[in-house]
């Protein structure tokens, strides 16, 4: 099991969640923030920090996001695992689930 960021993330990319990463596995891709599935450790410190509350535990994921479930897992069979996001530009590229998200509405 592993945390899963979701759709509450699309377009919005705080990165609080990076701060309190320990073990440095969340990568920035061009419109979401992806928890890479191998390298997170279940610690949780980037649940409480996420300011949209779109982390959560991978079985507590509302069924309207599961998704994203799958969107994060086969977003790094192309990627592989790097050993760690600091040291990555931002990824090239979303996964399909999130593409497909229209784009969020910037405030007037």
């Amino acid at each position: 099991m592993t945390y899963v960021i979701a759709q509450p993330c699309v377009d919005i990319k705080d990165k609080a969640c990076i701060e309190e990463c320990p073990v440095d596995c969340i990568y920035e891709g061009p419109r979401k923030m992806y928890i890479h599935p191998d390298e997170c450790v279940d610690c949780g410190a980037c649940e409480p920090v996420c300011p949209v509350e779109a982390v959560f535990y991978e079985d507590a994921v509302p069924s309207e996001w599961t998704d994203y479930v799958t969107a994060d897992r086969e977003f790094f069979t192309t990627v592989g695992s790097p050993g760690g996001a600091s040291s990555q530009p931002p990824l090239e590229a979303d996964h399909g689930v999130v593409a497909a998200e229209p784009l969020a509405q910037s405030a007037p």
